[in-house]
């Protein structure tokens, strides 16, 4: 919004010598945003004056209008002689007085004047029009002074043609309707600076007659609690707006349009009320305020046709014929937001319907996002607008409109008033202090609020109890409830909507007294014994799998209830059993995650779609599995903080939250080069991926079984189950090549995920004795039933081997013909060495006979090639 300066001043007397600084300062102050302040001096640089048309000469042989103009300047260009200057601007006559720019001068965009010879003549500066100084729209002809304009040639036309004023565009926040206004603005400036405030609200108007200025039927008196309206007829059609006032829309970014119009904008940014004129001969009947039905369209005054939705309050004529809501009109206004071409002010409009109301900002901010369109009167609108202003704007529009268009005001004035008084705070005195620590004090605390224009009363809170939600103690969580001669009851005025709460009055004394003594001082840590050890279990965990390779994603926790068919869940899986949210953020996700692979594996997909071919993710995060039976949490007020058993209560009703860590892989997993081959990714990785996320945690090897399963979405022939201490923690493999289908992602995709809730606590391990001692290593191949998992027999090899045995690792896997049918060969490398001697080579032998036997005896092992 931006407003000149010198119109805050008619309300407000601020200092005289106030600096661009100075006012932005004090606004910032404030709390209001302030996005520039321009001095409209600076806009026009060099020299820009009066000048008197002394001689025009006709130039002819061009395709348009030229003439040669010679000027009287005075003595701004340094010789007093007339300016010669060629113009193609028809709409002026010898003795006109123009505004003239100099060479020298630029012209705001960046536009420089000089001499030039053009259409055979010299033209030294251009006779300015108001679009070329920023001051209006008009670019059909130059700017011609009013004869009442007391200048003369080779004065400064600065002044004449209001760039002599400094405008400032502020960013007015959502709660702060009262301020995207001049009477806003100047209330809050007086505050900064302790001057005299005069409020254009408070001017006297009259009440409402016994016969109405027009007849009107509020239906929805929800949605319009008030409305008002005065007639003028007889005004002139062609009375254009004073120049006064289309310097101010100008400067505030309003284009004028006609009087009456120019007026309902001009009182708009006056009082921060909008209106609406309609032209009264243009109705045909009563007029009606209600909602929408479906079906109804309006053609609004940009041109576009509507479709109406049954949540938009509309302003209906009921004497116009089609009507889709019986005696309820046919709609001629989107309420508060536009008007309809219908009923719009025309150039021959002579009788004009002033109207004035105050609608309800949720409806109306729903109406301006449905249709797109953001007015400026439904930003006001959306933000809280006085109620007590309608009767006062309808007696300046009038007011206006009467002095400088004609007509005669009619005496009738109709004002339907359902609006509800404001609704009293009580606040305990000392509650800014609280909150702030600053000593304010009682009698402190009253001022401040009272300069706000809250009427400030001290109570006792047992007085008010019967006042609903006004009756509640602002005292924070855990304060005792108001009472006693410390306690405040608050009516707030009628232009602050925003004032609800106690923390409002809170926030509204602190601001006013100054942010900036509020003291910072930072709050003392409380003493604690670091991480716990599920949080450095986490953190080792996934430091481990970024040191493998892997990229961490946080992905949001909500899913929709089609992911688990896409999954492949069975009918009777648990994790179909979602907790879904009251108020989810997109109506196609509104159920939150019983695993980490659904959201998971959307990450993947968006990084496939975006070029990304070899991709391995992973992520640490909680997922959601509801509880039998819990119930619905309790309903918990405000006005107290719950006990104990409301806490448990909660908490019972929640659902588990157990953390899990899953990873994805898909691609190749070593990329090819002139070294060679590249290897695609595989379930084996994932199985190892696992392996290594439980060493990461703490768990000793020994306590970990991998064996084959079958759980969705894993493939079923490739699927590993991970066991610690016989207890299932999680699953790796190879996802199905249905999910696969299904999602859209490569062949072979493998994944992992494992309930990090579900491991035991990890065991307090001593730092291993390093042996300097040479190892020894004998690699062994068995053949046995392809059925047996390497896994086990690599568990036969250690035990059956002995303490002499350091370490096992499977590295070939063969199977042929020659082996028989159903039957395949493991190769082991193992590792034998003492702490404490040099091994002989018959110590080595005999461990290695020993595990070898050990597998046979369980297996039915044989050495290859024995």
């Amino acid at each position: 919004m931006r407003i000149p300066v010198s119109w805050l001043r008619e309300h407000v007397e601020l200092p005289a010598e106030l600096s661009a600084e100075e006012l932005d300062q004090a606004l910032v102050n404030l709390g209001i945003e302030v996005e520039s302040i321009v001095d409209l001096r600076g806009t026009v640089t060099g020299s820009l004056v009066v000048g008197e048309v002394l001689e025009i000469e006709e130039l002819t042989g061009f395709k348009k209008p030229i003439r040669f103009v010679r000027v009287d300047v005075g003595a701004a260009n340094g010789t007093g002689e007339p300016q010669e200057i060629v113009c193609g601007a028809t709409n002026f006559a010898v003795g006109d007085r123009v505004v003239v720019i100099l060479p020298g001068g630029v012209l705001p965009g960046g536009f420089a004047i000089g001499a030039r010879k053009t259409y055979g003549r010299n033209s030294n500066g251009m006779i300015c029009s108001a679009r070329e100084l920023g001051i209006g729209d008009d670019h059909a002809g130059i700017l011609v002074l009013p004869e009442d304009v007391p200048a003369k040639p080779g004065d400064d036309a600065r002044p004449v043609v209001g760039l002599d004023d400094v405008v400032v565009e502020v960013e007015i926040t959502p709660d702060r309707g009262y301020a995207m206004s001049v009477r806003g603005l100047a209330r809050e400036l007086s505050h900064a600076f302790e001057v005299p405030f005069r409020d254009p609200g408070r001017s006297p108007a009259p009440g409402a007659t016994p016969e109405p200025a027009y007849p009107v039927r509020v239906v929805d008196t929800v949605g319009c609690d008030r409305f008002a309206a005065r007639v003028v007829r007889g005004i002139d059609p062609a009375a254009e707006s004073p120049k006064w006032m289309r310097q101010r829309l100008t400067h505030a970014g309003i284009r004028t349009i006609s009087l009456p119009v120019d007026i309902t904008n001009y009182l708009m940014l006056e009082l921060g009320q909008p209106m609406h004129a309609f032209d009264l001969d243009a109705l045909r009947g009563e007029l009606v305020i209600r909602r929408a039905v479906p079906g109804e369209r309006l053609t609004t005054l940009d041109g576009v046709d509507r479709a109406l939705d049954p949540e938009d309050l509309v302003i209906c004529d009921a004497g116009l014929p089609g009507s889709m809501a019986g005696d309820g009109g046919v709609p001629i206004s989107l309420a508060a937001v536009m008007g309809g071409e219908t009923s719009e002010v025309a150039d021959s409009t002579v009788n004009v319907l002033f109207e004035a109301a105050h609608w309800d900002p949720v409806v109306v901010g729903r109406t301006a996002r449905r249709h797109r369109l953001f007015s400026e009167a439904a930003k006001r609108w959306e933000r809280g607008v006085d109620p007590a202003l309608p009767l006062v704007a309808l007696e300046r529009a009038v007011e206006l409109l009467t002095t400088y268009g004609g007509g005669t005001a009619g005496a009738e004035v109709l004002d339907v008033d359902h609006v509800s008084p404001p609704r009293r705070i009580v606040i305990d005195a000392d509650l800014p202090a609280r909150r702030a620590g600053v000593p304010y004090g009682a009698a402190r605390t009253v001022a401040l609020l009272e300069r706000v224009g809250c009427v400030v009363a001290v109570g006792d809170a047992r007085s008010v109890a019967g006042n609903g939600r006004a009756a509640v103690a602002g005292n924070g969580h855990g304060g005792r409830h108001a009472s006693g001669p410390d306690t405040l009851v608050v009516t707030p005025p009628t232009w602050r909507p925003d004032l609800t709460d106690p923390a409002d009055l809170v926030e509204e004394v602190i601001r006013l007294d100054g942010f900036d003594k509020v003291p910072s001082v930072l709050p003392v840590a409380p003493p604690g014994r670091g991480l716990t050890p599920e949080q450095r279990r986490r953190r080792s965990v996934s430091r481990t799998l970024a040191e493998s390779g892997f990229v961490e994603v946080l992905t949001p926790p909500f899913v929709a209830a089609e992911l688990f068919d896409l999954l492949g869940l069975p009918a009777d899986d648990p994790r179909r059993t979602a907790a879904r949210l009251a108020n989810p953020l997109a109506d196609t996700e509104p159920l939150m995650r019983t695993m980490l692979l659904g959201t998971l594996l959307g990450a993947v997909r968006r990084n496939l779609g975006r070029g990304h071919r070899d991709v391995a993710l992973y992520e640490i995060g909680m997922v959601f599995l509801p509880r039998p039976g819990a119930g619905t949490p309790p309903a918990m007020g405000v006005d107290h903080r719950p006990g104990d058993e409301e806490f448990r209560a909660a908490d019972a009703a929640l659902p588990d939250q157990p953390w899990r860590v899953a990873a994805v892989l898909t691609g190749e997993v070593e990329p090819a080069g002139w070294w060679g081959p590249g290897r695609p990714a595989g379930w084996a990785d994932a199985v190892e991926a696992g392996r290594t996320v439980l060493a990461a945690a703490g768990i000793p090897g020994e306590r970990v079984v991998v064996r084959q399963a079958e759980y969705a979405p894993w493939h079923p022939g490739r699927c590993a189950e991970f066991r610690v201490d016989d207890v299932p923690v999680g699953h790796a493999g190879e996802l199905h090549p249905a999910v696969l289908a299904e999602l859209d992602l490569p062949p072979r995709t493998s994944a992992l995920e494992i309930d990090l809730d579900a491991l035991p606590s990890a065991p307090v391990v001593p730092a291993p004795r390093i042996s300097g001692y040479p190892p020894a290593l004998i690699d062994v191949a068995l053949v046995l039933d392809a059925a047996v998992p390497a896994e086990e027999v690599g568990r036969a090899l250690a035990e059956g081997a002995g303490e002499l045995l350091e370490s096992i690792r499977l590295f070939d896997v063969y199977a042929s013909e020659q082996l028989g049918p159903g039957r395949r060969s493991l190769a082991y490398k193992l590792v034998f060495r003492a702490p404490d001697r040099t091994l002989t080579g018959e110590e080595a032998v005999a461990a290695r006979d020993a595990a070898v036997a050990e597998a046979a005896r369980r297996f039915g092992a044989v050495l290859r090639g024995a």
